[in-house]
């Protein structure tokens, strides 16, 4: 079992020492480990050792810094991406750049139903209802390899995993969803 290093404080040392006199007068034996973990914990205030280790625990997780902010969208990217899809905002082309192909994924997983569980076909059907150059199996693939969809070892079914999308995809959706997209061949 793995040592969990614990900082031990007591706001009053002179309160300490009268608790731990007073749980180990009378004894005929010193205490064993548990039960002097738990001696001290009590005299610093504790329960318990137990109540101890939950404090120092969620004094950590509490201590943490904060999560970053969230950056800013990429106006650039998202022009980019633009390009891509058409005034319909079905996706007509296949990006070259990782970083496009990302986000025009990202683009499809926000069309497509979540908490659903789709047969394969059901999955070729809706992606080729977004996308206009006829390779649904690329993009069924590749929503899985980025982990923005789940399918079982068969094949056979699919379903969306729920994510938090890119600081872009609000801002391309809203493009798309106004006509805006700008594709031509």
């Amino acid at each position: 079992m793995p040592r969990t290093v614990l900082a031990y404080e007591a706001p009053d040392i002179s309160a300490l020492a009268r608790t731990l006199r007073n749980d180990l007068t009378g004894r005929e034996q010193p205490p064993g480990h548990v039960e002097l973990l738990n001696l001290l914990a009590r005299a610093a205030g504790f329960r318990n050792f137990q109540h101890l280790r939950a404090d120092a625990q969620a004094r950590r997780r509490l201590e943490k810094p904060a999560a970053p902010p969230a950056r800013a969208p990429d106006h650039a990217r998202c022009a980019r991406a633009l390009r891509l899809f058409d005034v319909a905002g079905a996706l007509q082309r296949w990006p070259k750049k990782r970083n496009l192909q990302e986000l025009c994924l990202w683009v499809l997983w926000a069309q497509l139903p979540a908490h659903e569980v789709f047969a394969e076909k059901r999955m070729n059907q809706l992606l080729n209802q977004h996308h206009g150059f006829g390779d649904h199996a690329l993009l069924r693939r590749e929503l899985v390899e980025l982990g923005l969809f789940r399918r079982t070892p068969d094949g056979r079914e699919y379903s969306r995993i729920e994510r938090a999308p890119p600081p872009e995809l609000p801002m391309l959706n809203a493009l798309l969803s106004a006509g805006k997209g700008r594709y031509s061949p």
